[in-house]
């Protein structure tokens, strides 16, 4: 990555940080995807329970690998062959220690904006899992709400659609059309601008493209 656009992002990570602090929640900032994985593993404690969504950040950090082969119970939805166990893995995920994810986008002050079409991914960073560890990459950082939500809608849900065999607007032009398709990813919109339980949300902001 270009130096100035690394200087740049460990100054706006640092004002994103104290937003999230502002709002109960703790920040924290990795230059790299190794340095990001040494302080999620850091945050979870050995023997936890711990389950996550559909992150690709997470992936690519090596996060679900790491706890996958570690000492703790796993709770893996990718394992399942049916829709019955599927569901059922989702509400073990639901009540475990630790939910892994990443954040569609956060504004420069410590909010965060979520778009989901099963809905699990935001019922439990809502509630539910008694610890939320998110990987956010600095590409993730928008202005405001509005950017935030323009972010979600209009980048990451186009692209995530790609992921999937559905048949939606966005996966065939790559742009939202606000459709109310029975395959639409935009369901639920979750916007978490306060955590009511202190030490519940850790935000580690990575100074690299993750995700979508």
């Amino acid at each position: 990555m270009d130096n100035n656009i690394t200087t740049r992002n460990r100054m706006l990570a640092q004002k994103v940080i104290k937003g999230l602090e502002s709002r109960n929640m703790t920040g924290y900032y990795a230059e790299t995807k190794e340095e990001a994985l040494n302080k999620a593993l850091e945050i979870i404690p050995m023997g936890s329970s711990i389950g996550w969504g559909g992150s690709v950040s997470i992936a690519e950090i090596g996060l679900k690998e790491a706890v996958s082969n570690g000492d703790y119970t796993v709770y893996n939805r990718d394992t399942c062959t049916t829709p019955e166990d599927k569901r059922k893995t989702e509400l073990q995920i639901f009540g475990s220690d630790y939910f892994l994810c990443s954040s569609n986008a956060i504004t420069e002050d410590g909010i965060l904006v979520n778009i989901d079409g099963n809905s699990n991914r935001v019922a439990a960073i809502a509630y539910g899992p008694l610890h939320v560890v998110m990987v956010v990459g600095m590409n993730k950082v928008a202005k405001d709400i509005d950017s935030a939500l323009f972010r979600a809608r209009n980048i990451a849900a186009p692209i995530n659609a790609q992921r999937f065999p559905l048949d939606t607007p966005c996966k065939k032009n790559g742009s939202c059309a606000n459709c109310k398709s029975m395959d639409t990813i935009c369901c639920e919109f979750l916007i978490t601008r306060f955590s009511r339980h202190a030490g519940r949300i850790h935000v580690i902001l990575v100074n690299e493209e993750l995700g979508y």
